[in-house]
Formats: C-alpha cells, sequence, structure tokens
C-alpha cells in the first residue's frame, strides 16, 4: 500500500523513512505543488474541517495538464455523514467531469448504494470505529472486487497500515505521516512491533 503525502518534504526522504512507496496528496488547504510527476498522485478535497470551493477548483485548474495521471479527487464530502456526502456527491460530480472520482465513504455508507458507475476510487473516511469496523472492511472488498482503487484517510500508526494493507486497500494518507518521520519510522518497523507484542 502506497503512502500519499501532503507535504513540501523530499518524498524521497520519505520514502526511506516509511519503508513503502511514496507519492504526493494534493490539497486545497495546504496548496503544495505538484513536485515529482512521475510519482502516483491524488487530490484530496482537503475539507476535513472546511471545505473551500474556490481553492479546491483552482488547484484542480493548476493541474489539469497532468489530469490523466491523476489516481483520484476525493469529491466534496460531509464528515461522518453518508447520506449527506452523496447528496453532495450527486451536485459537485458534474463540475468534475474529465477527472477520476472518489466517493468519500462515511458512517452509514453501509446503508446506502455507492454510485460505482461513477467513481474510479473509495476513498475510507468516517469515523475511526466505522473506518476500522466491518462495514469499511466490506466496502474496500466490493471495491476491490469492481476493480476500483482504495485510499484510505487517516492512517497514522503500523495496526492502522496493517489493517488495510491486508484488506487490500492501494494508498493510504495521515497528517502525522506526512508531518513526521517517527510516524513514518514506526510503519516501516511494523512488523518488529508485532514480534514483540506476541512475544
Amino acid at each position: 500500500m502506497i503512502a500519499l503525502l501532503d507535504n513540501g518534504q523530499d518524498l524521497a526522504q520519505c520514502e526511506a523513512e516509511i519503508g513503502v512507496p511514496v507519492g504526493q496528496l494534493l490539497t486545497a488547504l495546504t496548496r503544495y505543488r505538484l513536485r515529482d510527476p512521475a510519482r502516483p498522485w491524488a487530490v484530496d478535497n482537503g475539507g476535513y474541517h472546511k471545505l473551500d470551493p474556490p481553492a479546491l477548483m483552482a488547484l484542480l485548474e493548476r493541474e489539469m495538464a497532468r489530469q490523466d495521471d491523476c489516481l483520484f479527487v476525493a469529491v466534496p464530502d460531509v464528515v461522518g455523514s453518508a447520506r449527506r456526502t452523496l447528496e453532495v456527491f450527486d451536485r459537485w460530480k458534474p463540475r468534475l467531469v474529465g477527472w477520476k472520482l472518489a466517493l468519500v465513504c462515511q458512517d452509514g455508507q453501509e446503508d446506502l448504494p455507492i454510485p460505482w458507475d461513477d467513481i474510479a476510487a473509495v476513498f475510507i473516511g468516517g469515523s475511526t470505529s466505522w473506518k476500522c469496523g466491518p462495514h469499511a472492511a466490506a466496502i474496500v472488498r466490493a471495491a476491490k472486487a469492481l476493480d476500483k482503487w482504495v485510499h484510505v484517510g487517516r492512517v497514522n500508526e503500523p495496526g492502522r497500515y496493517e489493517h488495510f494493507a491486508t484488506l487490500g486497500a492501494d494508498s493510504c494518507d495521515g497528517t502525522g505521516i506526512a508531518r513526521y518521520t517517527h510516524m513514518r519510522e514506526a510503519i516501516a518497523n511494523r512488523h518488529q512491533q508485532q514480534d514483540l507484542l506476541a512475544s
């Protein structure tokens, strides 16, 4: 599972620290530029705290020439509500024509349809308990059966990384792993930590 990092740090150094392939996650929040187009990259809407629609559209306009290389664009969502996220998705979809779309799955998605024909990816969001529970795992398995990319947000510690890697997720992000060497190194050393816990 590759790590998509939203930071201004040297991506090769981050890759050496975390021990897995590293790409870049562009967001309307931080507005970093794409530093190495040869690496995998995607766009998060940056709306975890508050969406800035003009900034998101400006980011997409800036990267339009590289649109075909983008893994996905996380369509604006409503944190914690799958129903509201689907409503927002339907309103934003026409504004994002030509981009590979990711539905950000939130708490309650298990009871609602996923617009599989309209998306290239699922982005596993939601609360920590929902994200790490059986409903999100079932969505990951369904997405993989349909050959969709699976991205997981807020993966900042070894156990969560291993959980989603085992499920077959393709990529992850996290503020902690984007910013801090010690958190990247903890993921790199995750197998040693599991061995210590087992003994």
